[in-house]
C-alpha cells in the first residue's frame, strides 16, 4: 500500500504533511537558529546575580595607617599588624581590627605602622572599609551590604531570582497553553530585557530586589517556551540533537556572561550589556511562526495549513495539494469533536481536572516536580559554588560552565544507546554519589576534590539536559507546557535553596554535600518509574500520555504509528 493510500485511510495526520514540507529544511534550521537567542538571554539571566550581587574583597580602613596616597593599597606590609587574619586564611578579616593604642603624646602621624601601634589582643568593628579592587563595583558595594549581618541580604538576591522564577512559570505555562507559544516569548525577552536596563539603573536595594523579582518573572523562562517550539517543530529523532545544540548554546551562554563580568566589572554597565541586545532581538523573534501542533490542538487548521505551505515553499518542496489540506482538516476537526461528543467540551480546566482524576498520570507529575527540583538545586548549588573556590572567580566560573559541554555533546550517544529512563536515574545517582564523596577523607587530596566536583557538576547537567527531553515526551501538547512549567515551578524550589547554601554551610560544614548527594541519589531511584520514550511520538491527549509503556504496568502491544517507535519494557 502507498504511502498516500496508508494516510488516507487512516486520516491524514500532521506527521504525514510535515514529511512532505521537509521534517528539517532551510525554514526548520533559521527558525531554531533564531530560537537560540531567547536560550542565550536566559542564561544571562538565571546567572548574573553571581556577579552583580557577588561578594568582594574588603578590609577595615585604618585611618592611622591609610594616609598619605590617592590610591590606598589593599594589603600594605603592616596590615597583619592591625587587621585579624584567619589561621588559614590569606585574605585580612573584612570587618574586624585591631584596637589602636593611644598616643604617647608626640605626633601621630610620625608614629610607625607596626605591632607596637595597636593592641592584638582587642578586636573591634569598623564600618570603613578598603577594596581589593576599586574598580569592581556590585550591590555590596554600593548599597553597603558589607560585614555578616548584610550576609543574608546578598544570598537573597538569587533566592528572590527564584521565586520570580516560580511565578513566572506559574503563569506563563498556563498563557502558552491558552495563547500560544510565540507570543509568550516575544513577551517575556521584551519585557525581561526592559526590566533588567531599567534595574541597572536603581539606586537603593529594595528597588533592585523588586526589579530582580520582576525581571525574572518576564525573562527568564524564555528558555522553555523557546525549547517547546523547537520540539515541537522537528522530528522525534532530531529532538535530541537540537536539545544538544541548546545545551551548548547555554553553556558558552554562561561562559560568555562571565567574560563579559571580567571585562565590565561595574553591575551596572554589564546588566546593560547584557540585556540590551534583548530589546533589539525583538524584531528577529517576531518572524518566527507559532507552533502548528499547539494550533492543530486548538482547532486552528486554516493558520496551521499556511504556516505548513511557508515551510514547504522555503525549503524547496512542492506546494501541498488542496485535496490533502482538505482532508488534514476534515480529520483533525472530526477528531476535535469526537473528543468534544465523548467527554464534553474539554475546556483547559476540565482537562487538568481530568489529570488529576487520573493516577497514574498524577504520580508522574508529583515524581517529575521531585526530580526537577532535585536538579535544580544541585545544578545551581554546584555553579554559585564554583566562584567560591581558590583562584580568580571569573576563571572558576568560566572553566565551570564549560564543563557542562561534553555532557551536552554525549548525550546524543548516550540517550541513543540507554535511552531516556537509564540516562536520567544514572545521571542522578553518579552526581550524588560523587557529591558523597567529596566528604570522605578524598577531599584533603585539592585535585581530587576539585575532580569530584566536575565530575558532579558534568553528571548534574547530563541529568538537567535529559530532564527537559524527558518531561516534554511524558506530557500531552494541549497540557505540555503546563506541565513542564509547573514542574520546572517547583523546582525552584531547588534554586531557592541553592543562594542560601553559604548560610547552611554556617551551620554545618558538610550539610549543602549531604544534602545535594542523598537528594540525588533518592531522585535518581524514584525516576525508574517514568516510562521510556525514546523516538515515540509526542503524546497528543491525555490518553496517549497514559498509554506510554511503564515499567509497571503491563499494556497489549499496539501497532505503532507512523514515525514512532515502541520502547521496550
Amino acid at each position: 500500500m502507498s504511502k498516500s493510500a496508508e494516510a488516507g485511510s487512516r486520516g491524514i495526520e500532521l506527521e504525514d504533511l510535515l514529511a512532505e514540507t521537509g521534517q528539517f529544511g532551510r525554514f526548520q534550521l533559521w527558525q531554531c537558529t533564531l530560537l537560540l537567542l531567547p536560550v542565550i538571554f536566559t542564561a544571562f539571566s538565571n546567572l548574573c546575580y553571581v556577579f552583580t550581587a557577588g561578594d568582594v574583597h574588603y578590609r577595615c580602613y585604618v585611618p592611622e595607617c591609610d594616609t598619605g596616597s590617592e590610591v590606598i593599597p589593599f594589603a600594605p606590609d603592616w596590615l597583619r599588624d592591625a587587621v585579624p587574619y584567619g589561621a588559614s586564611s590569606k585574605l585580612p578579616a573584612k570587618c574586624d581590627r585591631y584596637q589602636p593604642l593611644p598616643g604617647n603624646g608626640t605626633d601621630e602621624t610620625a608614629l610607625a605602622c607596626d605591632a607596637s601601634r595597636f593592641n592584638r589582643s582587642a578586636v573591634e568593628r569598623c564600618s570603613s572599609f578598603v577594596f581589593e579592587d576599586p574598580t569592581e563595583r556590585t550591590v555590596v558595594n554600593e548599597f553597603n551590604l558589607t560585614c555578616d549581618d548584610n550576609r543574608w541580604k546578598v544570598t537573597l538576591v538569587g533566592t528572590i531570582h527564584s521565586v520570580g522564577q516560580f511565578v513566572s512559570l506559574a503563569m506563563t505555562g498556563l498563557i502558552s497553553d491558552r495563547f500560544g507559544r510565540r507570543w509568550t516569548l516575544l513577551l517575556g525577552v521584551g519585557l525581561g530585557a526592559v526590566l533588567a536596563i531599567v534595574r541597572s539603573f536603581t539606586n537603593s536595594y529594595r528597588s533592585f530586589l523588586m526589579l530582580e523579582f520582576l525581571e525574572a518573572m518576564f525573562g527568564s523562562t524564555s528558555y522553555t517556551t523557546a525549547f517547546i517550539l523547537i520540539l515541537e517543530l522537528v522530528e522525534p529523532r532530531r529532538r535530541v540533537v537540537v536539545k544538544s545544540v541548546i545545551l551548548v548554546a547555554y553553556a558558552l551562554a554562561e561562559s560568555v556572561l562571565g567574560l563579559l563580568a571580567m571585562q565590565f566589572r561595574n553591575w551596572r554597565t554589564l546588566s546593560l550589556v547584557l540585556f540590551v541586545p534583548g530589546v533589539v532581538s525583538i524584531p528577529l523573534l517576531f518572524t518566527t511562526v507559532e507552533s502548528v501542533r499547539w494550533l492543530v490542538t486548538k482547532d486552528r487548521q486554516a493558520t496551521a495549513v499556511r504556516i505548513l505551505q511557508r515551510v514547504a515553499r522555503v525549503n524547496g518542496r512542492p506546494p501541498i495539494s488542496q485535496d490533502t489540506l482538505d482532508d488534514f482538516c476534515l480529520h483533525q476537526k472530526a477528531k476535535l469533536e469526537s473528543e468534544q461528543h465523548s467527554g464534553g467540551k474539554r475546556s483547559f480546566v476540565k482537562l487538568l481536572l481530568q489529570t488529576c482524576q487520573n493516577r497514574h498520570l498524577l504520580l508522574r507529575i508529583a515524581n517529575c516536580s521531585f526530580c526537577w527540583f532535585t536538579n535544580a538545586m544541585v545544578y545551581y548549588g554546584l555553579t554559585l559554588n564554583s566562584v567560591t573556590l581558590a583562584g580568580d572567580k571569573y576563571s572558576n566560573f568560566i572553566f565551570i560552565t564549560l564543563a557542562e559541554i561534553p555532557p551536552s555533546l554525549a548525550i546524543n550517544c548516550i540517550l541513543s544507546r540507554f535511552g531516556r529512563r537509564k540516562t536520567q536515574c544514572g545521571s542522578l545517582i553518579l552526581s550524588g554519589v560523587f557529591c558523597l564523596l567529596a566528604l570522605t577523607a578524598l577531599k584533603d587530596i585539592t585535585w581530587l576534590n576539585v575532580s569530584l566536583f566536575l565530575m558532579s557538576k558534568m553528571a548534574i547537567s547530563l541529568s538537567f539536559s535529559t530532564l527537559y527531553i524527558y518531561t516534554a515526551e511524558i506530557f500531552p501538547t494541549n497540557l505540555r507546557q503546563s506541565f513542564i512549567s509547573f514542574c520546572s515551578m517547583v523546582g525552584r524550589f531547588g534554586s531557592m535553596l541553592a543562594p542560601q547554601m553559604p548560610l547552611l554551610q554556617a551551620l554545618w560544614a558538610p550539610l549543602p554535600m549531604v544534602l545535594f548527594g542523598s537528594v540525588a541519589v533518592l531522585s535518581g531511584v524514584l525516576v525508574l518509574d517514568f516510562p521510556e520514550t525514546t523516538d515515540a511520538t509526542l503524546p497528543n491527549t491525555i490518553e496517549e500520555a497514559v498509554e506510554l509503556r511503564s515499567p509497571t504496568t503491563k499494556q497489549a502491544p499496539v501497532e505503532p504509528e507512523k514515525g514512532s517507535y515502541s520502547a521496550p519494557g
